[in-house]
């Protein structure tokens, strides 16, 4: 097993300096495909705010630079950010210290036509949809958390993993989703594959939409903190058995409450 047992999980972290790049923001910063680039940067800059990845407060990278990621013109990336901007989820700032700003707090709701598939209040899904998105959750999140659990994690890396626990564990309820995907998407990036975090970050999209259509309940958010608690734990001690058990016990109990919901 990798890492020492004996550090502590869940105690408040101090200033975090995270790494330049993630994973997670790498993976969503590739090329959009062909036919619908406007399209498709739109949905690539909503998943860095939805997921977390970019959180509220924080800048965006200037034009120039998502331009050249995301392999579209200046005009395309310009057109997307004031349409999330008049959406409520960007808003720009001048000066010495500006440029594009994920605004805080965050609308609530669905996004627009953006947020393509399942939405908020959206017609009832089949039985095979709903399988499709839960068995395909199922397989990347116990897989990723298996991967990171087998690595040698660096201090920086354990530091922001337990980052992630501690804001999750005191997020108000508005911030719990948003924050939770920040933990799930950090255990995935972990794994060291960047094509595991582009698949994880796609499918969390779609987890969220169904999260979105039932309620946030007290004793689901308590008991999904312990659980939570126990992944970490398994990842930083690197028993890669008890990880992915842990993630499948609590993907499991994510599954129940969407199936009693919307099946």
């Amino acid at each position: 097993m990798a890492g020492d047992a004996n550090l502590p999980v869940g105690m408040p972290a101090g200033p975090l300096a995270e790494p330049a790049e993630s994973l997670a923001q790498e993976a969503l910063s590739r090329p959009v495909r062909g036919g619908n680039a406007f399209e498709e940067t739109l949905a690539r800059l909503l998943q860095l705010i939805r997921l977390g990845i970019v959180a509220p407060g924080e800048a965006l990278a200037p034009e120039r630079e998502l331009a050249a990621r995301f392999e579209v013109s200046r005009d395309t990336v310009r057109e997307a950010i004031r349409s999330l901007s008049d959406a409520g989820y960007l808003e720009s700032r001048r000066g010495r210290y500006g440029g594009t700003f994920v605004c805080d707090p965050l609308p609530t709701g669905p996004a627009g036509p953006a947020e393509v598939g399942v939405e908020a209040g959206g017609p009832p899904l089949t039985a095979d949809e709903l399988d499709d998105i839960l068995t395909l959750r199922a397989v990347l999140e116990v897989g990723a958390a298996r991967a990171a659990a087998s690595r040698a994690l660096t201090a920086a890396e354990r530091e922001s993993l337990n980052a992630r626990l501690v804001e999750l564990r005191s997020a108000d309820p508005g911030d719990y989703r948003r924050l939770d995907s920040r933990l799930h998407l950090t255990i995935a990036e972990l794994s060291g594959s960047p094509s595991l975090v582009s698949l994880v970050a796609e499918n969390r999209m779609a987890v969220n939409r169904l999260l979105d259509r039932i309620p946030l309940l007290a004793p689901n958010i308590a008991h999904s903190d312990e659980q939570h608690e126990q992944i970490v734990w398994a990842v930083l001690v690197g028993d890669a058995e008890r990880a992915a058990s842990a993630m499948a016990e609590h993907l499991a109990g994510s599954q129940s409450l969407l199936r009693a919901f919307l099946s």
